[in-house]
């Protein structure tokens, strides 16, 4: 592929220094939702069955009506439960020294947890049995491998909790009546220790898709609720027996069938499809060109293309590390080219592809959580997103556009800019099924059902460029089409790529449900006020000008110590259960200083998205290293400085609830809007290290003591701040000095 493609063409396209097996790599090493076995013969046959059944229940069901709320969530955790343990290989082939300490203290919670449910039932064959299997059960979890063993090939043990992963959830679908009408409140026996066997394999299923973290914080909020009676202080409750945890974790729909996997099994399966669907018939390549024709041609195009498409392709897609890997093959190397370091490179595609799932219309998966916990609709969920969103990306440009110009890079040359009209000519049909899409989620329909039309036309109309080759026109892409086979292989991936999310959820419904019989939220929430207010004594006790007001250091102080609980939780956990764990625990205690119910949630949600590039686990932006070819912790941390800038956007609707239209007053968001763009362009003059010529350290302090001052809504802050940024932007060039 040479470097000047020809007129006319429809995509700046740069050498790819990048085969399709290494894109696979790097998703595979960084990316633990997308790390799938190369399954062959009858298992990859099994697999692709239960994979397809699983997308046509969901399509089914959206278009057509949905089953009760239980029995859906069931059956999509059977099929999640059982897939799992099949598509994902054990995390490594060789047991190291830590796994093996790892698997040793799972397998020692659960004898413990076995030991205490079998005291507590009355003596029986069925007892006895329970007990023998559930040895067995433990004793496959620890990680006896044959040497050189295949991860991906499917291994006895593989099959074995696929079994009973499917089987406990299919266990309350096929014994619903007698579970949930007529034994509604006294479960049986067996209920008991299908509910252990539920809370063992879905603590594995989590450890095998997502790695041990989120398990390990599952386990915790177990024993927290066991233990209740022996801690210390505002930590105690009464404490609560195992068959009391069991029985609120796997009936009803507190715990593992709670709003989690709800909102998986209704929502973010369909759109995880739509998404993979869309980006098959073409729609991924489109957002590139289109960010290309939008952004090329400005001061470092080619870094200002990443941002955007990144943006477009982020929408369609819930994993900042696919989003990377996806559109970072094409522009990384664009940026590299045009003079871009690899380290900078990298860091502007992981900064900008965490930006997706916080983009309106379709944003992320977390984003149906949010109205599920929220209880607003999704229309309007879409507008309070907007200046939020559109901050991110300003953050971002901003200092992209000020590393272009201290370089003094250009934009890219007009013959890589692809012709809007040749784009226009080609990709028109893919325009409507995203649009309707979306018309349909402003008109108020529910999600699922404008998924499922945007699903189903998204399968209709690639068939568009085979039509017109028919009828002459030669200009299309006959390959986008979603043909049988072609389509069978999109709801096989649909279903993979919504497996890890499915796990994930099922274990944050540990937490859900331990908060709710605990109050951990409300302890937690009593902890971080506490602490806010002890730290704000302190400081104005020390402040000697009278200036400072302990309610409002009190608030700010429990924005930084809840926005770094953020950072540590969400470290190498997708957004959506990070968001469920942070909006049932850290966003309470925003709401005791009086924070609206909505900033609270976007407050932590928006920081749990920043985890993704906050080193030492910062994984899309390790991806990004991988195709920079650049050191991974340096590229983390210029991801993490890049979004600095963006990190002032939480504190400022927080102080400002106009900016998400709560509480809405015309002067107070005018007067957000314009100190926050100021706020923004000083801190990342400030990181960036440039306006209009090298700013010195002194420069740099008064930049970013300026800009946070910019946030509060204060006028003696703000008049502070911009007097500080002001002095500095405008101060005249070095070389104007000189003359």
């Amino acid at each position: 592929m040479t470097d000047t493609p020809p007129r006319g063409h429809t995509a700046a396209e740069p050498d790819h220094e990048y085969s399709a097996d290494e894109l696979e790599a790097l998703v595979r090493e960084y990316d633990s939702e997308s790390n799938f076995r190369r399954l062959v013969g009858p298992t990859a046959i099994l697999v692709t069955v239960a994979s397809v059944i699983l997308s046509l229940f969901h399509v089914y069901t959206a278009g057509f009506g949905l089953l009760n709320e239980v029995m859906h969530r069931t059956v999509h955790l059977s099929f999640v439960m059982g897939l799992i343990f099949l598509v994902f290989p054990r995390k490594r082939a060789h047991p190291t020294p830590r796994l093996w300490a790892e698997s040793l203290l799972f397998a020692g919670f659960y004898l413990y947890i076995l030991y205490d449910l079998v005291l507590s039932l009355p003596p029986s064959g069925l007892k006895t049995g329970f007990t023998v299997m559930m040895l067995v059960l433990i004793a496959l979890t620890l990680p006896f491998n044959r040497q050189g063993a295949d991860p991906d090939k499917v291994a006895l043990r593989d099959w074995i909790f696929a079994a009973v992963g499917a089987g406990f959830s299919a266990y309350l679908a096929v014994f619903f009546k007698h579970i949930f009408i007529d034994n509604v409140g006294s479960p049986s026996e067996p209920v008991y220790m299908m509910g252990l066997v539920a809370i063992v394999m879905t603590l594995e299923a989590t450890r095998r898709t997502m790695g041990a973290t989120l398990a390990y914080i599952g386990i915790g909020c177990l024993i927290y609720a066991l233990v209740g009676p022996y801690l210390p202080g505002i930590l105690a409750h009464r404490g609560y027996s195992i068959t009391r945890i069991v029985n609120h974790l796997f009936v009803g729909t507190e715990g593992i069938y709670g709003v989690a996997v709800g909102v998986v099994a209704t929502y973010v399966f369909h759109f995880v499809l739509f998404g993979i669907l869309a980006q098959m018939s073409g729609l991924g390549q489109l957002f590139i060109d289109l960010a290309t024709i939008i952004a090329g041609r400005a001061a470092g195009g080619s870094a200002k293309v990443s941002v955007v498409s990144s943006g477009f392709f982020g929408m369609i897609s819930g994993s900042p590390i696919a989003n990377t890997v996806t559109t970072g093959a094409f522009t990384i190397p664009l940026m590299k080219k045009s003079g871009f370091s690899g380290r900078f490179a990298g860091a502007v595609e992981a900064s900008a592809s965490c930006g997706g799932q916080v983009t309106p219309p379709i944003m992320g998966a977390s984003a149906f959580v949010m109205t599920e916990m929220l209880g607003i609709p999704y229309n309007e969920l879409i507008l309070i997103a907007i200046v939020p969103a559109a901050f991110h990306y300003i953050a971002i440009l901003l200092m992209v556009h000020l590393e272009a110009k201290r370089l003094g890079l250009k934009g890219l040359s007009k013959d890589k800019i692809p012709q809007f009209g040749v784009v226009l000519k080609k990709s028109w049909h893919l325009f409507i099924p995203l649009g309707v899409m979306v018309a349909m989620l402003l008109m108020q329909y529910t999600p699922f059902l404008a998924a499922f039309w945007g699903i189903i036309l998204t399968i209709v109309f690639s068939y568009v460029p085979l039509i017109m080759r028919l009828l002459g026109n030669t200009t299309m892409d006959t390959s986008t089409a979603l043909t049988p086979p072609r389509l069978v292989q999109g709801f096989e991936d649909g279903a993979k790529f919504a497996l890890a999310i499915g796990a994930a959820c099922a274990c944050v419904g540990f937490l859900l449900g331990m908060t709710t019989l605990t109050g951990l939220g409300f302890k937690f929430s009593a902890a971080v006020v506490q602490l806010a207010h002890d730290v704000a004594t302190f400081v104005v006790g020390m402040d000697f000008t009278g200036l400072l007001s302990e309610n409002g250091l009190a608030l700010f102080f429990g924005l930084i110590f809840v926005a770094i609980a953020c950072i540590v939780m969400g470290a190498g956990i997708p957004t959506t259960p990070t968001y469920i764990i942070l909006a049932s625990i850290a966003a309470p205690a925003l709401m005791e200083f009086g924070v609206p119910l909505i900033a609270t949630h976007f407050f932590v949600f928006y920081f749990g998205v920043l985890a993704d590039v906050t080193p030492p686990v910062a994984l899309a932006a390790y991806a990004a290293a991988g195709l920079a070819r650049s050191e991974p912790m340096t590229t983390g941390t210029t991801a993490f400085r890049l979004s600095m800038g963006k990190a002032l956007v939480p504190f400022m609707f927080i102080y400002a609830p106009s900016l998400l239209f709560v509480d809405f007053s015309a002067l107070e968001f005018i007067t957000a809007l314009l100190s926050g763009l100021m706020g923004i362009l000083a801190l990342s003059a400030a990181y960036i290290g440039w306006f209009r010529h090298d700013l010195v350290l002194v420069e740099k302090l008064a930049l970013t003591i300026g800009g946070l001052f910019l946030i509060s809504t204060h006028w003696a802050a703000i008049t502070i701040g911009a007097l500080l940024v002001l002095g500095v932007l405008m101060r005249p060039t070095r070389s104007a000095t000189m003359a």
